[in-house]
């Protein structure tokens, strides 16, 4: 009788050339169960928010415009937006400060009611000088703000600026809370409707009024019809004044979009000085799209470099942390413009020192040739 190991090697050779015949097969069934029971690649995939992003911003720009009051066109607007951003918070701009008026992703709706806004410097200060969508860092917005309503865990937000009649009238603040949700080209694109539907609004308003004036023979031919109520363009701030002005003679109540008519009707009546009045017409177009240009090259330098701007404004070094892509910026502008009659207003210098420093030229440090 054969003895255990010879036992054991006849085994072993029988197993290796079962296993040898029936292995491929073994082989191609796992394939085939992984493959089962993976997704099909030719089911269509579910709808994601960027897929179906077109029709969701389509009405999302539709509720806007559904908004007959100012009231109800704002709280349009934040509840479109909280669709594109996590935390977003609105404030009204009047005389020149900012003071929240409704917020969604905060808490409360009213959780930034009152709150003023610094408008002294920062993405505040640049959106509401230059009128643009301005991206920053955290670190470079109004601190009691953040110290009151904390900031996104990405660190990066929006400051948006809602334009009627040429004036900001209101400042939208948004950024990606914890989730990181936020996306500026649909936000752009619902305050610019939200500023549009607020001016159509206004002219609305405007024309009932004038059309009341000499409409006393219609008043007579319609004294039969019941009168039905005006919808209200009450200010929807108005209930929100900030405690510090509670003492002032309380102002009629105003429109966001008549304060910012009034101070453009102001402006018309005392228009500022243009600096190129004086030039020709094809001289003051070069100097104007130079001053656009200048301002289009820092603004992307200040997108890509958030953390290094706010380090250099703290450390007062700006230009040593930003040489490299200031002078890369500069060559360009200077490729353009450099030989054109805008070359002696220095666009882009005075753009980089107003926008990374914000106007402190011993923020750029040392090396920055001024």
């Amino acid at each position: 009788m054969a003895d255990s190991k010879e036992i054991r090697q006849i085994v072993e050779k029988a197993v290796a050339l079962a296993l040898d015949s029936h292995l491929p097969k073994l082989h191609s069934a796992v394939v085939d169960r992984v493959l089962t029971d993976l997704p099909s690649t030719h089911e269509p995939a579910a709808a994601t928010p960027s897929a179906a992003g077109t029709p969701l911003l389509v009405q999302a720009v539709a509720n806007v415009q559904a908004g007959s009051t100012q009231k109800e066109i704002l709280r349009a607007l934040l509840d479109a937006a909280s669709g594109y951003a996590t935390r977003i918070a609105l404030f009204v701009v009047k005389a020149g400060t900012a003071h929240g008026w409704q917020a969604r992703g905060l808490g409360e709706e009213e959780a930034v009611k009152d709150f003023p806004l610094d408008m002294t410097a920062g993405p505040v200060l640049h959106a509401y000088h230059n009128r643009i969508v301005t991206p920053a860092n955290i670190a470079e917005m109004d601190q009691g703000f953040v110290q009151r309503f904390g900031g996104p865990e990405n660190e990066q937000l929006l400051v948006l600026p809602l334009v009627l009649k040429d004036k900001v009238a209101a400042l939208l603040y948004a950024d990606g809370g914890a989730n990181g949700l936020l996306d500026a080209s649909s936000l752009e694109l619902l305050v610019m409707s939200a500023s549009a539907w607020l001016e159509v609004a206004s002219l609305r308003k405007q024309a009932h009024k004038e059309g009341g004036v000499n409409a006393g023979a219609m008043e007579q031919s319609v004294a039969s019809i019941p009168a039905q109520a005006t919808p209200s363009f009450a200010d929807p701030f108005a209930a929100h004044t900030p405690a510090h002005t509670a003492m002032r003679e309380p102002e009629p109540a105003a429109e966001v979009v008549e304060v910012a008519a009034h101070a453009a009707a102001a402006s018309a009546a005392a228009p500022a000085a243009d600096p190129f009045a004086s030039m020709a017409a094809e001289d003051a177009d070069t100097h104007r799209k130079a001053q656009r240009f200048a301002r289009l090259l820092v603004d992307e330098i200040k997108l890509y470099n958030q953390a290094k701007v706010a380090e250099g404004r703290r450390n007062k070094d700006m230009y040593d942390r930003l040489k490299d892509d200031i002078e890369k910026s500069r060559a360009t502008y200077q490729k353009r413009y450099g030989s054109t009659v805008a070359a002696s207003g220095e666009y882009f210098q005075k753009e980089v020192v107003r926008s990374l420093a914000e106007d402190d030229l011993s923020v750029m440090g040392a090396g920055f040739r001024g």
